[in-house]
């Protein structure tokens, strides 16, 4: 039951948090990102048993068929460099959270925000907007060739 009751909870909390309306709503970066939605951070997890940011991407990633490096530092040095203004659900973002550089990755979802896996919160959808990662933003990378975001992001312009 309890089981239940969490699936139930975690699938109408990605619900109201990405919306219908979201570029990434029904789409294969959702069915993609859905199964991760809740799990626990662990330090060097690539797996639902468990992610850290980086392995977390690389999951959604592998998902879709598509492979990255396995850091965010890595993830950072592949790709175009797109403007935040600019961003498309499946574009990569990173972030300085250790003062040391990039040190933190996610997948922006559409809407403002990014799905990411929190060393505090486990695998979350967060608001780029939010003080936290507004203050700590490095850049984004669109890795996806233009043929691959129209087949995995609906309402792709």
């Amino acid at each position: 039951m309890k089981k239940k009751l969490t699936a139930v909870s975690l699938g109408l909390a990605l619900a109201l948090t990405l919306g219908t309306g979201s570029a990434f709503a029904d789409s294969k970066l959702n069915t993609a990102i859905k199964p991760a939605i809740g799990v626990s951070y662990k330090t060097g997890g690539t797996t639902t048993n468990g992610f850290d940011c980086s392995g977390f991407t690389t999951y959604v990633y592998k998902k879709l068929g598509l492979s990255l490096p396995r850091t965010s530092t890595a993830q950072y040095k592949v790709g175009t460099a797109v403007s935040k203004s600019n961003l498309k659900a499946g574009d990569l973002v990173f972030f300085n959270t250790s003062g040391k550089g990039v040190s933190h990755v996610g997948i922006y979802v559409g809407g403002g925000k990014f799905a990411h896996s929190s060393s505090s919160r486990g695998v979350i959808v967060s608001p780029l907007s939010q003080s936290y990662y507004a203050q700590r933003y490095v850049g984004a990378k669109r890795v996806m060739s233009q043929s691959t975001y129209k087949s995995v992001a609906v309402n792709y312009n």
